[in-house]
Formats: structure tokens, C-alpha cells, sequence
């Protein structure tokens, strides 16, 4: 390889940019032919590909050298558009799945230029997930994983769908096809699909594939069936799917095979008879929304799910057990019964543990495993309801990290009340799609008569905040040359009686009415509750509060109190001090008193949150009004600094973008350094001394909202 000395000059110059983007001096990777390469490219060419390397350097180092090393053949096979497709999706994948997937998206340069037209128009994985995985979660049965894979099927454990699906032309049928796939996937977990013994299913027959093909047939109109009863709106929706890909001709079944799976307590085993009858015909073509039908995978899961589940569970009865009982030696019998109850659309009945007569609490992670028994096995055997004795069961199979909501579907922790975010990279210049992952949580209720005390404490200045805020809130005018009124508009009746004594027709807006301005202001203060606020920026932060909802109680403003902090990506939470529909009661007292220092400044997410908020309030000014000590901050290093200043920054931006107004209020004296980038000129203002913070809070709403 020649030296930097012996290469031509634009040869040197582009191979010591390579060497700065890809960090040479620490990666050690030879950029002398990608330079040489890259020379001979039109100028424009030779920039668009080094732009492009830089950003995909921000994720990753390797996938960049490798991105770069493939230019020429990317430039001859695509347009520019379709190479920043290309880049993005690799980076996409690296945020999923890591560095090895993503560096077989930048690999497999043909296949996605075979597949490049098809993402136009395709539903893809990394943007469905967010959504299907709640709407999974929130159906009856075991908690599931979902992954992306090379097909759609289920082991019983985890859904794999396909990384893309672009079977119709637009978009949201497409994704509409992902949903009908996840759900017939769910129903086989549901509805019993996987407890057959593929052995027993397949011996009788010489041909395994054609028998597997015409129980999936079989079972695929059983649990049709089913959700038809339990899911019509979305049964109605794959119907139409089929409709249009196939025209419509599903089922191909005989009527009285049909007849027989509607039956609501039809089982796989009606399958398995069907099987007999129908075996020797060619098997009809299975719908779009099957998936594939694993029974040996799904089988050898169930097998090693059940030891998991009975130990799990006849552990947690020894811990019921040792909590009751006295004596270790006598553990107390144990019984199910059904609870009484209407349960919901495909809800499992719900059990009750019982000792005796009398009916024991269970902990819900007992109730997954109950649910994921009954699934397998229909009933709880009665050798589970013994408690486990000590050192029974290897250790490892009592590590719930099945029940890891870290990684119920695909990596992201997930539970009810999750909020997933994009995150602004200003290195790629792009989203990462459903990075962050966000919390609304409710405070531990503080002392009530910190409010109290604060009253006192500054009862001068509430008084003189309430003459000056009354004055604020607006006074009676008269509006004159109305057409109806409680008064008469005196010069309007003269110019309209001398009208019509010329012959013109005399006007009818000739009263006057009073009217009062009416304020239409929404506000939501998002507190800064990171660990750096700890002590009196706390303290000040607190007796803001109170003297503000003592002003905004005047002025009759809608208003909301969130406080926000964080410990990396998937742990960004807000707590509800006050909602929009909240009165200043006792509870939003002790809330606003409960309000304390806790972790990092993440504020990205919660600032597309509140816009969220926002945005569904109506009023015609909306403001979101920062209180906070520094600049965003995070214990992820690379959210410190200049990533998590533009990440704010853009949040802000599509926060004006949807018609809300940000300010920012900081006791941070470096302040001015940053804000002007992140707020605009006008929209912050730093004060000097925490002890001005209260003095000051409300003053600068009065003057921001006059």
C-alpha cells in the first residue's frame, strides 16, 4: 500500500478525511484504496459518499469503513436517495440488532437493491413493533416475545415476523397484514394449536408434509373461527385482506368439515380427525395471514416451558407456604378454583389459589405462569400444587427471564404505560426510531403543608402577584355596532337614522354589549427533577410552584405540573405533579411537595411527550415552559455534550412545528452558551441566584403570556 507521501495530492487529501472520519489512529483500518477509489468520482459523487460515511461513522466505525468501501458499487447500482436508504436502514439495524445484522444490510448490496422499490411502499419491522407489541400484550394469554425472522411463526414463546411485508401497494395495508399475522400467530398459542405431539399427528402418515399442510389448513379455519367470535372487527379486516390478494377464495374446505370447526369447543384434536377424512385430496393454498406452522420447534419450547413453568410455580407456593405456615416441615394444602366472573373476548377465566376455605393473594408474575399452564396444559395437574421442596429444582430454571419485560418483544422494555420516542442523532442526521422509552409515574405523596409554608412564608408577594395578576386576567369592554346587545349604541342609532331618512336602508347594528376578554392559554411546566437539582435548587424549584399555581388560580389558565428525570434511553420517566384536568387540591399539594432530585436530564423524550399533551388541549396559545439548573444530561456518555443539545433542540423544533410556544427558565449561568442554539434568542432567560427563582417564576409568565 503506498504511503501518504506517494499518493497523488487529491488521493491524500481524501484518504487523510477517511482516516479523521474513521479514527484510523485507534481503529487501524487501511483507507488507501477507498481513497484512490473514491478520487475517481465526480466531485459531487466523491461528497456525497464521504457525508454519508461520516454519519454512518456516528454509529458505528466498522459499518462505515464498510459503507465506503462499497461506494463505487453502490453509485453504479442506485440513485443517492436509495444509497440514504440504504445507510439509514443499516443504522436502524444496528440500533435493534446490533453491529452483525447491520453489517449484513451494508453486505448484501444487491439484495436491497432488489428489495429498494418494495421498501417505498412496505411496512417494515422496527416501525410496526412499537404497536404491535402493546396490541399483542394486551390480548389474553402468556406474555410473548416478538423478533424479527425470516418468516412468520411462533414456537409458542415468541413471535417472528419478517423484517418487511409489501404484498399490497400501500402502506397501511401492509402493516394491516403484520397485525393479522401477529394475531392468527397469538391465536395458536391461545386456542391450543401447539399442544399436539407432532409425532403422534404425523406417524400414520407417509407424507409429513402434506399432513402438517392440512392441519395448518384445518387449524387456520378452527381459529378463524374463533376469532370471528372473539375479534370480529379485526376478523372483518383479514377477510378483506384475502379479498384482495386472493380474490376471496378461502375457505376451500367441504361445508360440513367447516361446519364442524365452528363449533366454539372445537379443539386441535378436531383437526387431527378432520385430518383423516380429508388427507388423500391435494391441500388448498393457506391465506396471507397464516404464517408457517413449526410443530416440532413449537413442541420441543412447550416441553422445556413446562419444567420451567412447574418449577417456577411450585416454587412460588413454597414462599406462600413459608409466609403461612409455622411449621416448615407441614406445608399447607393447596387448591384452584375458578373465579366467578363474565371474562372478556378470548379471556381466560381467572383462578384463585386457595388454602383450605380461605382464598390466598396471588402476585401477578404467579398469575402468568397459572395463565401459561392452562395454556399447555388446560388445567393445573395436581402435582403442581405441592410446594417445592428445598434445593428441588435447578436454579436456573427459577430465572424468570422469560417474564423479562426488558425483552418481551424484540429488546425494548416494554410494560403497560410505556411511551416509545425517537431520538434526534445529529451525527446521522436522522431518527433512531423508538429509542427512547418513557414512563408517566405517580410521585410518593409529599408533606401537604410545605404549600401551607410556602404561603406564609412569601404572603407579601402572593398578595402583590394577586393584584398584579388580576389586573392580567382582563377587563369588561364595550363592543359597539352590534346586531344584539343590552344597551343602545348611541352614535351607531344617529348614523343609522340619518341612513334611512336619505333613503337607505337602516342598518340593525345599532347596540352595544359588554364583554369580558377571555384568556385561551394552556401550560405545562416540565420541572427538572435530575440529581444536579438536589438541595436548594430543589427547594426553589418547589416554592416556584406554589407561587405560580397561586397566580395561575387568578388568571384562570389551564395548566399542568410534570417533573422529569432519567437514567439512560429506556428509563426516561415523568411524574404526574398536576394534569390539565386536575383542581389545586390537597393531592396536588402533597404532589408538588413530593418533588425531589433523582436522576439525569434526558430531555428529548419528555419534551415530545408534553408536546403529545399539548397537542390534544384545545386553547389558542400553548406554551411548554422549562424550570432547570444545566443542559441535558445523561448517564449514557454520549448524550452529554453536543448529541443531547441538538437532540433537545430538535424536540423543541417539532414542538413549534405543532403550534406550541417553548421557553426555558435556568439558574445554569453557562446558560447563555447553549439556550440561544436550543430555544431561540428570546425564548429563555437565566437567572444569576437560585434564591431569584421564586421571586422571578412568576413575573416571567406574566410578562410571556401578557
Amino acid at each position: 500500500m503506498p504511503s501518504p507521501d506517494s499518493m497523488p495530492r487529491d488521493v491524500a487529501r481524501i484518504n487523510a478525511l477517511l482516516e479523521e472520519i474513521l479514527e484510523v489512529e485507534f481503529s487501524f483500518l487501511h483507507t488507501g484504496t477507498i481513497a484512490a477509489a473514491l478520487s475517481r468520482l465526480p466531485r459531487d459523487s466523491r461528497k456525497f459518499i464521504l457525508q454519508w460515511t461520516r454519519r454512518v461513522s456516528s454509529t458505528n466505525i466498522q459499518l462505515a469503513f464498510e459503507f465506503a468501501s462499497r461506494a463505487g458499487q453502490a453509485l453504479a447500482a442506485m440513485d443517492e436517495e436509495m444509497i440514504s436508504a440504504w445507510c439509514l436502514h443499516a443504522m436502524d439495524t444496528y440500533d435493534s440488532a446490533g453491529l452483525h445484522p447491520a453489517m449484513k444490510v451494508i453486505k448484501d448490496l444487491q439484495g436491497f437493491v432488489e428489495t429498494g422499490h418494495l421498501r417505498a411502499r412496505a411496512a417494515l419491522w422496527e416501525q410496526v413493533r412499537p404497536v404491535l407489541g402493546p396490541f399483542i400484550q394486551g390480548l389474553s394469554g402468556r406474555m410473548l416475545h416478538m423478533e424479527e425472522g425470516g418468516s412468520a411463526w411462533t414456537d409458542g414463546d415468541t413471535l417472528y415476523l419478517p423484517g418487511m411485508l409489501a404484498y399490497f401497494a400501500e402502506e397501511e395495508q401492509n402493516f394491516q397484514l403484520y397485525k393479522a399475522l401477529a394475531t392468527h400467530l397469538w391465536a395458536h398459542t391461545r386456542y391450543g394449536t401447539l399442544n399436539i405431539d407432532p409425532e403422534l399427528l404425523l406417524a400414520p402418515w407417509e407424507n409429513r408434509q402434506r399432513a402438517i399442510h392440512w392441519f395448518h389448513v384445518l387449524e387456520t379455519l378452527r381459529l378463524d373461527c374463533r376469532l370471528q367470535q372473539d375479534l370480529p372487527g379485526l376478523y372483518r379486516q383479514m377477510r378483506r385482506l384475502q379479498q384482495r390478494l386472493d380474490g376471496g377464495r378461502w375457505p376451500d374446505v367441504p361445508a360440513e368439515v367447516l361446519s364442524s370447526l365452528q363449533e366454539s369447543s372445537s379443539t386441535p384434536y378436531d383437526s387431527v380427525r378432520l385430518l383423516r377424512k380429508l388427507y388423500a385430496s391435494s391441500p388448498p393454498r393457506l391465506p396471507c395471514y397464516a404464517g408457517e406452522l413449526k410443530l416440532e420447534e413449537a413442541w420441543v419450547a412447550r416441553e422445556q416451558r413446562l419444567l420451567r413453568d412447574q418449577a417456577r410455580f411450585r416454587h412460588a407456593l413454597r414462599v406462600i407456604a413459608d409466609d403461612i405456615s409455622t411449621d416448615a416441615q407441614q406445608s399447607p394444602p393447596f387448591s384452584l378454583r375458578e373465579k366467578r366472573q363474565d371474562a372478556g373476548f378470548a379471556e381466560l377465566p381467572e383462578m384463585e389459589l386457595m388454602i383450605a376455605d380461605q382464598v390466598v393473594p396471588v402476585p401477578e408474575s404467579m398469575k402468568q405462569l397459572i395463565t401459561s399452564i392452562r395454556l399447555d396444559l388446560a388445567a393445573i395437574p395436581e402435582e403442581y400444587l405441592v410446594p417445592a421442596g428445598e434445593g428441588e429444582y435447578d436454579p436456573s430454571l427459577l430465572e424468570d427471564e422469560s417474564l423479562d419485560p426488558d425483552d418481551v418483544w424484540g429488546g425494548t422494555y416494554h410494560e403497560e404505560g410505556a411511551f416509545f420516542y425517537d431520538e434526534w442523532d445529529f451525527g446521522r442526521q436522522h431518527y433512531r426510531k423508538n429509542w427512547c422509552v418513557l414512563r408517566e409515574l405517580e410521585p410518593q405523596p409529599g408533606d401537604s403543608s410545605f404549600y401551607d409554608q410556602t404561603r406564609e412564608k412569601y404572603r407579601g408577594l402572593i398578595h402583590s402577584l394577586h393584584r398584579t395578576f388580576e389586573v392580567l386576567r382582563g377587563e369588561d369592554r364595550v363592543l359597539r355596532r352590534q346586531p344584539v346587545g343590552e344597551d343602545i349604541d348611541i352614535d351607531a342609532f344617529v348614523e343609522a337614522l340619518a341612513d334611512m331618512r336619505s333613503g337607505m336602508e337602516m342598518s340593525d347594528q345599532v347596540y352595544a354589549r359588554m364583554r369580558r376578554d377571555e384568556r385561551n392559554i394552556a401550560v405545562l411546566f416540565m420541572v427538572d427533577m435530575s440529581g444536579s437539582t438536589k438541595g436548594w435548587i430543589n427547594e426553589a424549584e418547589r416554592e416556584s410552584l406554589v407561587l405560580l399555581t397561586e397566580s395561575l388560580q387568578i388568571l384562570g389558565d389551564r395548566y399542568a405540573i410534570y417533573g422529569f428525570s432519567g437514567w439512560a434511553r429506556k428509563r426516561c420517566e415523568v411524574f404526574r405533579i398536576k394534569t390539565f384536568a386536575d383542581p389545586l387540591d390537597d393531592a396536588v399539594k402533597a404532589n408538588i411537595a413530593a418533588i425531589e432530585a433523582k436522576d439525569y436530564t434526558r430531555m428529548g423524550a419528555p419534551i415530545r411527550h408534553f408536546t403529545r399533551m399539548l397537542e390534544a388541549v384545545e386553547a389558542r396559545t400553548k406554551l411548554l415552559i422549562t424550570l432547570s439548573d444545566g443542559k441535558p444530561d445523561d448517564y449514557d456518555h454520549y448524550y452529554r455534550g453536543e448529541y443531547g443539545i441538538e437532540d433537545t433542540r430538535q424536540a423543541l423544533f417539532e414542538a413549534r412545528m405543532a403550534g406550541i410556544h417553548p421557553f426555558c427558565i435556568t439558574i445554569d449561568r453557562e446558560g447563555a452558551d447553549y439556550l440561544p442554539h436550543m430555544y431561540g434568542k428570546a425564548n429563555y432567560v437565566v437567572l444569576d441566584e437560585v434564591a431569584k427563582l421564586p421571586l422571578k417564576v412568576s413575573d416571567i409568565y406574566r410578562r410571556i403570556t401578557s
